[in-house]
């Protein structure tokens, strides 16, 4: 993956950091089933355990950067798509679920930035597989 490509994976990472505290601070634990049950995994204190779960998840996002896609590790590609992945369908859920309400929903004011990196990102490794691919080939013949 190229710098750009680290840098829009990082600027991801922490959308979905600014994602959690949005969440947090809207509650979003008190209001969605899946993000209670979560919680309550973790700790009887639902704000508890939202806050640990969310702070493990950006720690690894953290980790993942700063360690396998910064050193080139094979496994980088695989958890790039994993977290673009994960982090377009958190931005198109909240998304959905705030314009079938038709109003507000905790995180939908910043999945567009999970859209957004989420997007670019998928658009860069879709477009390295192909270079790849192109570079592949070409050797081959």
């Amino acid at each position: 993956m190229k710098q750009r490509g680290h840098f829009v994976f990082l600027s991801l990472i922490l959308a979905q950091a600014a994602h959690s505290i949005e969440e947090y601070v809207t509650r979003l634990f008190e209001v969605f089933a899946p993000a209670r049950f979560v919680s309550s995994l973790i700790s009887h204190d639902l704000a508890r355990g939202f806050l640990v779960f969310n702070a493990a998840l950006v720690t690894f996002g953290l980790w993942c950067w700063a360690v396998p896609v910064r050193s080139g590790w094979h496994a980088a590609r695989g958890l790039v798509w994993f977290w673009a992945i994960l982090e377009l369908g958190n931005g198109v859920g909240h998304s959905a679920v705030a314009l079938s309400r038709g109003g507000y929903f905790p995180g939908v004011v910043t999945a567009p930035l999970l859209l957004l990196f989420a997007g670019w990102l998928m658009i860069l490794q879709a477009r390295d597989s192909f270079d790849g691919a192109s570079t592949s080939s070409s050797a081959d013949e």
